[in-house]
């Protein structure tokens, strides 16, 4: 839900929420205020909300009183994802049980029923009657108050019909003789002997209790993935300031602080290293398995461990401007919203409860006017109310949502909105960026041609040891190309001399070496000529190394495709998607990194515009488009596809117009993110059809008087349980084989 010019975005914590009828109720109290939308989470217990700025938080808040709930602003800083049970904590459902099992124990095995053993039940439900449901009947009576009926409501009439029935079977009918034996029965026929229901009296609210408590348990371990995040990041830090050092609260650090990182030890934010050399472990936050050597100069990120030596960090970014902070903020907006299935359920359950009322009074009414025994009347209506359970439908599409944010942010895998995974699914067809995404989007070395009887290790360090004062890209590239391949220090330059737009040249160990253009070398020929023709046709830029005024090498240097892009195409493919390049460079560079990933449409040479125009033109073929970039260039077109996919290293425009952001920066992650999409959603069906069929199936058999109240009890709770484990069986899903185990790791 994102805000219009002049709206603001305000999140509420609402308490006192226990189905999906509540949901609708606070969302139909919010939009009664002018102007304002918002999606209230059963599961996260947040409402969003988007209102004029002339609109106070706390107008919000008292619209949410009025609806019969309490809510508060959400605190600044990291919160946890899923809130704690609203009251009932476990001391209620410890001293219920104690409570209600010798009831139950009694009243469903005849062959422990001893003289008055029906008094001594009696007095045993009291408690449990009175304070073991007090939330239950606390809340239906703040409900009523309002007009409107919940969950809650169906619980308590439930429980006060069994106990008003049974204390008026003891006192004045009949069943409260000594002698007096009950036998149990799975269904409201009691033969037309003296019954008591006290079983179902503590029964209803026993399971309910121990069910909401095993609900609230399993939502806050789907929670746990942004609770991690939130507390990845370094409480304390060691700043420096003067040459001197000393330890601090993270909250204190400022743009432009010096700190220091020591190993084993978290950079405390976002920075630039001005001193030292080490390698950080970005695992728990980008999934990355390998740590990446940083230096003077490098970027570093927030919550990353160091396992090297020690670094002096200049801050860049803070609080809520780091990395951390917006991944964190992207998982709590994913978890906030609803998709469009949930909208449906929750307008479903939103009369769901006054409808189950009508038919609990119809059932009642129909037993009775057929002549009926009007125990099995009483018996028949309360397993209607108490069956009845329009949590399984609040929870069928939350849950599963929750889960699998949470274990995308764990897979480096980001959406913005549960739409994203409801749109991912529905993709067919896949535009790639080239620069950046397919490729590594930095110039690297990749082909070296030699002249006969010329050593490449030779010429290779020559050149680098004369680029090495260069700072051209493709400079820069020669010059850690021989050092990689060299593994020691290049050797030093006399008489550097750098020509712009021609090359670099100086004398090396009494050697004179050029680096220049090709086009400032003549009687090029043989080999060395077909390494200009080839690197020409790729798309590459090729230099020629000269080495005491002769033509000794062809350099070829150009972007590399990163290593898991053929892996991605691959796949891409066997999921059934088509992948599509879509690259402003131009036709010779995007023939060959195409003709190297195996794709077969390319468009080349495009402005941004063009780009958006792309994406159209498929869209206008009948394609649900998916547009991968990271550029300022893909921004439109990002913004004009159905699902826009963003790698994190990009710029913030690609990241801001992208509903999927993908941490590592690697565009394989995207093959985890439509599985996960695709089982999210599977999921979700199958919670929902649960949730549909489990009312279909139980509440006829309820109002046929085929269903013990305590039965009725114990299936309501198990359905929302049902629904809650099969989502949470997301937190353990794992990408397929064929996808890099290191793409399994992040936070735990």
């Amino acid at each position: 839900m994102s805000a219009a010019a002049g709206e603001v975005v305000t999140d509420l914590t609402v308490s006192g929420m226990t189905c999906a009828a509540c949901v609708g109720r606070v969302e139909r109290r919010l939009t009664r205020i002018d102007g304002v939308t918002a999606t209230v989470n059963l599961v996260t217990g947040r409402a969003r909300i988007v209102h004029p700025a002339g609109v106070a938080p706390a107008d919000l808040v008292a619209a949410v009183g009025r609806a019969g709930y309490s809510a508060a602003p959400v605190p600044a800083g990291p919160v946890a994802a899923v809130p704690a049970e609203p009251d009932d904590g476990r001391l209620r459902p410890a001293v219920t049980a104690a409570l209600a099992l010798p009831v139950l124990a009694v009243s469903m095995l005849p062959g422990l029923q001893f003289p008055a053993w029906q008094w001594v039940c009696f007095l045993l439900a009291v408690p449990v009657v009175t304070w073991g449901a007090y939330g239950f009947h606390r809340r239906a009576l703040h409900h009523l108050r309002q007009a409107t009926a919940t969950m809650d409501t169906l619980v308590s009439l439930g429980v006060l019909a069994s106990f008003g029935w049974s204390g008026y079977a003891l006192f004045l009918g009949g069943a409260g003789a000594v002698g007096m034996r009950m036998p149990f029965s799975l269904t409201a026929d009691t033969g037309g002997a003296a019954h008591v229901y006290l079983e179902a009296a503590v029964g209803v609210p026993l399971f309910v209790l121990c069910g909401r408590s095993l609900e609230g348990r399993a939502r806050r371990r789907g929670g746990s993935a942004l609770r991690a995040l939130a507390e990845l990041g370094a409480k304390e830090v060691c700043v420096r300031r003067a040459g001197v050092e000393r330890l601090v609260s993270v909250q204190e650090l400022m743009p432009g602080t010096e700190f220091v990182v020591r190993p084993g030890e978290k950079v405390a934010t976002d920075g630039v290293v001005v001193e030292g050399g080490s390698a950080l472990d970005a695992g728990l936050l980008t999934g990355e398995s390998v740590p990446v050597e940083v230096g003077p100069g490098d970027r570093v990120t927030g919550a990353t461990v160091n396992v090297g030596g020690v670094l002096v960090v200049r801050a860049t970014a803070v609080g809520a401007d780091t990395r951390l902070a917006r991944v964190t903020a992207l998982v709590t907006e994913a978890q906030t919203g609803r998709a469009r299935a949930q909208r449906v359920a929750d307008a479903v359950a939103g009369g769901f409860v006054p409808c189950v009322l009508a038919v609990a009074a119809a059932v009642l009414g129909f037993w009775l006017g057929a002549g009926g025994d009007p125990q099995a009347a009483v018996t028949a209506a309360v397993a209607v109310l108490v069956v009845a359970c329009p949590c399984a439908l609040g929870l069928a599409t939350p849950t599963a949502l929750l889960a699998a944010t949470g274990r995308g942010a764990e897979l480096g895998v980001l959406v913005r909105g549960p739409e994203v995974l409801e749109g991912l699914r529905r993709i067919d067809t896949v535009v790639l960026d080239k620069t950046g995404t397919l490729t590594t989007g930095r110039m690297d070395l990749l082909a070296v041609t030699t002249a006969p009887g010329v050593d490449e290790a030779e010429v290779l360090r020559l050149a680098g040891a004369v680029e090495h004062g260069s700072e051209h890209p493709v400079g820069r590239a020669v010059a850690a190309a021989a050092r990689l391949r060299g593994r020691a220090e290049l050797p030093a330059v006399e008489g550097f001399a750098a020509t712009a737009g021609l090359g670099v040249g100086g004398t090396v160990e009494g050697r004179r070496v050029r680096v220049v253009r090709p086009d400032r070398v003549s009687g090029l020929g043989g080999r060395l000529r077909e390494a200009l023709d080839r690197a020409g046709s790729d798309g590459r830029t090729a230099v020629v190394v000269e080495l005491d005024g002769r033509a000794a090498a062809v350099l070829a240097v150009g972007d590399r495709v990163r290593p898991g892009s053929w892996r991605t195409v691959r796949r891409l493919r066997d999921l059934g998607l088509e992948p599509v390049l879509l690259t402003g460079d131009g036709p010779g560079p995007a023939r060959a990194v195409a003709s190297e990933l195996g794709i077969t449409a390319v468009h080349a040479a495009a402005s941004p515009e063009r780009k958006a125009e792309v994406v159209a033109d498929l869209r206008a073929a009948g394609r649900c488009v998916a547009m991968v970039g990271d550029g300022v260039n893909d921004a439109v077109a990002l913004a004009s596809a159905d699902l826009g996919v963003a790698l994190a290293g990009g710029t913030d425009a690609a990241i801001g117009a992208a509903g999927l952001t993908l941490v590592r920066g690697d565009v394989e992650s995207l093959v985890v993110a439509v599985r996960l999409a695709r089982r999210t959603v599977a999921t979700i069906r199958a919670n929902l059809v649960w949730a549909f069929g489990y009312n279909a199936v139980l509440l006829p058999l309820a109002a046929l008087g085929l269903l013990n109240p305590v039965l009725a009890a114990v299936a309501m709770s198990a359905s929302s349980l049902l629904v809650v484990a099969n989502s949470l069986r997301l937190r353990g899903w794992r990408p397929s084989r064929g996808v890099s185990r290191s793409v399994s790791r992040g936070v735990r």
